[in-house]
């Protein structure tokens, strides 16, 4: 039995009933083997959780890392624009990794909910140090206002998070106007000009 098999079955019940709905015997079930398979890859239920979590948290940095770089070249507003707004359409990943993620994120098992926060912290501080990149840039280039890095990545975080939870509540042209709406005050205070 694959233990990518195991993690994806785990979580497509995880993303749609969330942690403390999904007993051990319904991924085994979902995979075709008894429940004591299982322990052979991992030693709990929160173990098989966390690696699950964790292969998101992967899959997630890597794509932001590689949109990064695809937009090198563009204008800095530009690329800051199009992380927030490819990460808030989910273009990143698959609807079931952002389902999970939200539910996590959102909901966290309580007795997780302090190791969630550890991990997701971790693996931020790599789109940290892309971010800061493309905010040094901006600011050496006299386009961006000084300020710490570390105070512009927070802000844009509330943004990116702000902007995320606004498209379950709006139409999608709505949220597009709102985004856009919100982007050009957000960009007006970190300028220069």
């Amino acid at each position: 039995m694959s233990v990518q098999k195991i993690k994806s079955a785990a979580l497509r019940l995880f993303a749609r009933n969330g942690y403390d709905a999904v007993p051990l015997s319904e991924i085994a079930k979902e995979v075709g083997i008894k429940t004591p398979s299982l322990y052979a890859h991992f030693r709990s239920k929160e173990d098989l959780f966390l690696a699950v979590f964790e292969d998101c948290l992967a899959e997630h940095t890597a794509r932001m890392a590689a949109l990064i770089e695809s937009l090198k070249g563009r204008t800095i507003e530009e690329q800051l624009y199009r992380v927030i707004h490819d990460a808030c359409r989910s273009y990143l990943l698959s609807e079931e990794h952002m389902t999970f993620l939200k539910r996590v994120m959102l909901f966290p098992p309580a007795a997780l909910q302090e190791t969630l926060r550890e991990r997701f912290s971790a693996s931020e501080d790599q789109l940290n140090g892309l971010l800061t990149a493309l905010f040094n840039e901006g600011m050496d280039s006299g386009l961006l206002r000084r300020e710490r890095p570390e105070d512009l990545i927070a802000s844009y975080y509330c943004l990116l998070d702000g902007s995320f939870i606004q498209q379950f509540y709006y139409k999608s042209e709505d949220w597009e106007h709102r985004l856009d709406t919100v982007w050009r005050i957000y960009w007006k205070g970190i300028t220069t000009s």
